[in-house]
């Protein structure tokens, strides 16, 4: 009989073990259950370090996340869909960039919000983007001695 109980014990450890992982996995991911919001479309022509899951930035608060990105193959762009949670809006004059942490950190999508009076709706596209800036290419041309 004993030996039947730590059977079962150790067979629910390992199910709490699977289940804290996938608990793990979904979050690290971004997905969220239930999450309200509406999406906006961006088209970067660099989205290096940007993936599903990646945190949208508004005066450094976290207001949304990616949750599609894709190459077009007529453009060369990364069309991108982010979601934005409900009750934040963000001015039609607004811009969208890739931006950086720090040099060890990841990279982020920050929304510089506009002046304006209007608002994105639902599936409207951002037209202000700024892709991410290599870090590489950026110290090859201060090493060649690059001026533009």
């Amino acid at each position: 009989m004993s030996h039947s109980t730590a059977e079962v014990l150790v067979g629910g450890a390992v199910l709490a073990a699977a289940l804290g992982f996938g608990i793990y996995a979904v979050q690290s991911t971004g997905f969220e259950l239930g999450s309200d919001g509406y999406p906006l479309k961006a088209s970067f022509r660099s989205a290096e370090g940007v993936n599903v899951g990646t945190d949208v930035r508004l005066a450094g608060v976290k207001v949304g996340t990616v949750t599609g990105i894709e190459l077009n193959a007529e453009t060369y762009r990364a069309d991108t869909v982010i979601t934005i949670r409900d009750g934040v809006m963000i001015p039609d004059d607004s811009a969208i960039v890739v931006a950086s942490e720090g040099l060890l950190g990841g990279n982020f999508v920050e929304i510089s919000p506009g002046g304006s009076l209007f608002y994105y709706g639902a599936e409207d596209e951002i037209l202000d983007t700024q892709g991410s800036v290599s870090l590489i290419s950026l110290l090859m041309k201060f090493v060649a001695g690059d001026e533009e």
